[in-house]
């Protein structure tokens, strides 16, 4: 199973750390894959694509089978998550490529690009926040129930840190020292 976590690491935090300790420790995940969103992708008071990338490698820096992608940064326009899923699945044909979303994102995913053809084609692993019931969310929603099996709830995970929180607050607990520093040095999120 290789795992894609997307997102905008804006910047990425402790709970991203987190996270994926919690995938590697309850999947069979042999590699897992930061996926930064491209710039392209309008979300206010995104740092440059360079700047995530570094933050997103120092982070990393010796975990295993983690790695970070530029895959998103590259196209030429924001594409969404169902082709850049389909890419990943052309690189690692053999694998079962599976992507990682927060709890948040569950009530949205029907207005993402190509949702139906994406929650057809592939797994999701659902990460709670705010201590949501998440089988409740998508018993509750049509959409998502008639792709539940397609959802792989992990056990006993809530993150209350998030890139906002960070933002809002700068608040060095909630990053990784590594990229607390990285912040400090270029002066990121400072408005």
């Amino acid at each position: 199973m290789i795992v894609v976590f997307g997102g905008a690491f804006n910047p990425p935090t402790q709970a991203h750390l987190e996270i994926y300790r919690h995938v590697r420790t309850h999947t069979d995940c042999k590699r897992f894959i930061f996926l930064p969103v491209s710039s392209l992708y309008t979300k206010r008071s995104l740092a440059s694509n360079h700047h995530r990338y570094q933050m997103l490698k120092l982070m990393i820096a010796g975990l295993p089978g983690a790695e970070v992608s530029t895959m998103e940064f590259e196209d030429p326009d924001y594409l969404g998550t169902y082709k850049s899923l389909l890419r990943f699945q052309e690189k690692y044909p053999e694998e079962e490529i599976v992507f990682l979303i927060g709890a948040d994102n569950l009530p949205k995913l029907h207005k993402w690009i190509n949702a139906g053809s994406l929650l057809n084609d592939f797994r999701f692993i659902v990460v709670n926040r705010n201590k949501t019931d998440l089988h409740q969310v998508i018993e509750r929603d049509p959409f998502l129930l008639q792709h539940r099996d397609n959802f792989l709830i992990l056990p006993a995970f809530d993150a209350e840190i998030s890139s906002t929180a960070f933002r809002e607050s700068l608040n060095p607990a909630y990053v990784p020292q590594a990229v607390g520093d990285y912040i400090a040095i270029h002066q990121l999120y400072r408005g």
